[in-house]
């Protein structure tokens, strides 16, 4: 059965209800930390925290060689008030370059994620980060993986891992389908008192079916993957799919598309998705709808044996509501979705939004844009949310803050359930 690694990391709620939705008016974020260059910049992937409350990220640009970062960014000391940043790893091509992704935490505190390039081919890497050993300051970096071009190339998503530590993950180009549509693969752990991990590539995508996946993967119970591509599909505009592990006797993972994106009510979906307890999957798209800004959706599983999906659009904005969502949404407890968007509100330079499920059997979802991010706070959120135990959210904005190069900041206010 797959889930997502243990780890020391307070994540979003999956699990989603449907009660009423909450109104909130707007709120402002507090700027946690500015990135300056040095320290990295252009954060791009969403942050984890551990029980101690430190955030874990990267950058895509910045550290010392301005092929990006990884970071950690620990709360105030007692009575304090300032967070201090410390870079993990500032990659160089040659260990990596680039990431745009989340990391993953393993118990043991060692830290996972993807670079978009790098490596021995430069065509990205999967790389773990291991805490500083007794009396030292600095983390080790391993590489695990360097793509190859067939075997995949240029992650953009993060990484999702099993209890046996078996780590899988989407390459958004190469593969062996003829079209460098990407790849899903798994990273297994060595054995036997060895060294190297060992990559299979579970499948190779196709215009057809689904090309160029972002999004990072997610598992049900029966260890069926689920995400999404960007392009492809019946209409060439993205897809939902699935990935079903091979049978007994077999080595063959199955591939199936689930729903395809008709390029109007909605195309382009980057993100990942997330499910609740029936089994729907909510995420959104970076364009489609009216104006061209995006879309929330729901894909619902068949009623009967040998039905389709339903693909519902929950939401379409338009630009003063928000315009172009990248990252994946979370979840409360009550059912109310969360995320970001990379451009609009009444700046043009972002939101942060609610969505609350139809309240007394209608069918109509409310949004609300919580925050409208102003430059000084932030810009062009392309991350997903994280939310602590008290419902404080959290992130980070590509651009923005004081030397204009991206932020981490918290948001308190924003009504998010952690409990019915």
């Amino acid at each position: 059965m797959l889930s997502v690694h243990r780890t020391r990391a307070i994540l979003s709620a999956a699990a989603l209800g449907l009660l009423a939705p909450q109104a909130h008016a707007q709120l402002t974020p507090t700027v946690l930390a500015s990135f300056t260059g040095a320290n990295g910049q252009t954060p791009l992937g969403s942050l984890i925290a551990d029980a101690s409350g430190n955030l874990y990220g990267t950058t895509y640009l910045g550290g010392s060689s301005q092929r990006g970062t990884a970071f950690e960014l620990s709360p105030p000391a007692k009575g304090g008030t300032v967070w201090t940043e410390t870079v993990l790893a500032s990659f160089t091509g040659a260990n990596g370059g680039y990431p745009w992704s989340s990391l993953i935490a393993d118990a043991a505190g060692n830290l996972y994620g993807t670079t978009y390039s790098g490596g021995a081919s430069n065509d990205g890497i999967v790389f773990e980060l291991s805490p500083p050993a007794s009396g030292s300051t600095t983390w080790g970096e391993t590489v695990l993986a360097a793509f190859a071009g067939k075997d995949g190339a240029n992650p953009l998503a993060g990484l999702l891992a099993d209890a046996s530590g078996n780590l899988y993950g989407t390459a958004s180009q190469g593969g062996v389908a003829g079209c460098h549509c990407g790849t899903a693969f798994e990273l297994s752990p060595p054995t036997g008192g060895g060294t190297a991990w060992t990559e299979t590539v579970l499948a190779s995508f196709t215009k057809a079916f689904g090309a160029a996946p972002s999004g990072g993967l997610l598992a049900d119970k029966a260890g069926k993957l689920y995400g999404t591509t960007r392009k492809g599909g019946a209409s060439r505009f993205g897809t939902v799919f699935k990935l079903v592990p091979p049978g007994t006797g077999k080595t063959a993972w199955t591939a199936a598309s689930l729903t395809s994106f008709d390029g109007y009510t909605a195309s382009l979906p980057i993100g990942g998705l997330i499910a609740d307890k029936a089994g729907n999957f909510y995420g959104t798209t970076l364009a489609g709808g009216t104006t061209g800004s995006g879309a929330v959706f729901e894909v619902s599983p068949p009623t009967g044996k040998g039905g389709t999906w339903t693909q519902t659009i929950l939401f379409t904005f338009t630009g003063p509501t928000g315009k172009s969502p990248h990252g994946n949404l979370i979840a409360d407890a009550n059912g109310n979705l969360y995320g970001t968007t990379a451009q609009g509100g009444a700046n043009g330079l972002g939101t942060v939004y609610e969505l609350s499920p139809p309240a007394g059997g209608g069918t109509t979802w409310t949004q609300t844009v919580l925050v409208s991010f102003n430059g000084t706070d932030g810009s062009y959120p392309s991350a997903a949310l994280i939310a602590d135990a008290s419902g404080n959210l959290y992130g980070t904005t590509s651009a923005g803050g004081a030397a204009g190069k991206g932020t981490v900041y918290e948001l308190v206010g924003a009504g998010f359930a952690t409990r019915k």
